[in-house]
């Protein structure tokens, strides 16, 4: 299979020397190991799933570490989070050597915990999302961005399902005793037909006959696992009454319009969820850009309870504001911008903001489309998106 370069190959190489430890997080598929082994074919690998390695790790660490060469890529740390106070130790007997410890994992948040415990100080963390339209023109509103549903189109749907069965059997019982299964499967399904709209858990866990704290735990999986993305409302006082409940996404549309049984591109585009999906894939294409370079994830929506709404915020730094609204579209009108046009006024005056009408179109470059906003293809949009970050670094 094809390697396509990834925009966080900078960041990990320039964090390889200067911190001992490197943790890579994302959803499994993602490209994680391809990554690293890819900038580090010399390093010795191992792979933290087989029933003999696991073993032999947990049974005695210190003989399993010792016979290690360094430096090391340990695949899928989430299986055995035991070692980290061990490889600590490790780093603190000689805190000089710097790019010896390459871990990845696919469940950022316990990671998250065992690093924070064990690592804080030691360990750079980055989050690896699949391949985005900066890294591979394969990359559709169909097949998303997965590495090996781009590489055999032919045969997607299938792998899209072996993935949620897969998922299910894996990463689901690896982090809770989830014994309905089935269920769970189907939640994943009603899920995806509630894309691009604010969480309402009792309104998903009433047609699955579970309880909200059922449903709570069963959110928390997906999004620690990096199968979804919850966009928290921006808060900032515009003096207006704002509301508080996230937007739920997919992490990647290709995953979702499978879970919604859409199996090419000519149903997508009749599909009553094409623009959720599109939305979902511009929320995905945002934050593949800001954590392929590092950067926080600072992406927010506006939505005030008279119902006036932007799709996407996207917060700079240094009181710069990207205003984006995503339109499933060939050909942007004014009118797509009206709530961005309405939101407007109401921003303090020390705000600097640029605003897009990210659409379908195919456009190279961003064309003015009423005062103050511009479209910009979705292929586009990581353009425009360094173009705003070159000017908030100025």
């Amino acid at each position: 299979m094809k390697y396509f370069q990834r925009t966080l190959e900078n960041e990990i190489t320039r964090a390889g020397k200067g911190f001992p430890a490197v943790l890579l997080t994302g959803p499994r598929r993602s490209g994680k190991t391809t990554l690293l082994r890819h900038l580090y074919p010399e390093h010795e690998y191992v792979l933290l799933e087989d029933p003999d390695v696991l073993a032999r790790a947990g049974a005695d660490p210190r003989a399993f570490l010792d016979a290690l060469s360094l430096p090391v890529i340990l695949d899928e740390i989430q299986n055995l989070p035991e070692l980290l106070p061990y490889i600590r130790s490790r780093i603190d007997a000689d805190p000089a050597k710097k790019g010896l410890w390459f871990l990845t994992g696919s469940q950022e948040a316990p990671l998250m915990r065992g690093v924070s415990e064990s690592m804080a100080g030691r360990a750079a963390v980055f989050s690896l999302l699949p391949l985005s339209a900066e890294e591979s023109p394969l990359v559709s509103p169909f097949l998303g961005g997965f590495p090996e549903a781009l590489a055999a189109p032919e045969v997607a749907d299938i792998w899209f399902r072996s993935y949620v069965l897969t998922y299910l059997e894996r990463d689901v019982r690896a982090i809770a005793a989830i014994r309905d299964l089935v269920t769970f499967r189907r939640f994943i399904g009603l899920l995806a037909t509630r894309c691009g709209q604010m969480l309402n858990k009792t309104d998903l866990a009433a047609p699955l006959g579970v309880s909200v704290p059922t449903l709570s735990q069963w959110l928390g999986i997906l999004e620690i696992t990096g199968q979804i993305i919850l966009v928290a409302p921006w808060y900032e006082n515009y003096g207006k009454r704002l509301v508080k409940t996230p937007k739920l996404y997919f992490t990647d549309c290709g995953l979702a319009a499978s879970l919604l049984g859409i199996r090419d591109e000519a149903a997508l585009a009749q599909s009553p969820f094409r623009g959720a999906l599109f939305e979902s894939l511009v929320a995905s294409e945002i934050l593949k850009y800001r954590l392929g370079r590092g950067l926080e994830r600072g992406l927010y929506y506006f939505r005030d309870r008279q119902g006036l709404e932007v799709d996407f915020i996207v917060d700079n730094g240094n009181r710069r504001l990207f205003l984006i609204e995503a339109k499933a579209t060939q050909t942007p009108m004014p009118d797509d911008a009206r709530a961005i046009v309405r939101l407007w006024p109401s921003l303090p005056v020390s705000v600097r903001a640029r605003a897009f009408v990210v659409c379908d179109d195919a456009a190279p470059a961003p064309i003015p489309l009423c005062p103050r906003v511009s479209s910009v293809s979705w292929r586009g949009l990581h353009k425009a998106l360094a173009d705003e970050q070159a000017g908030s670094s100025t």
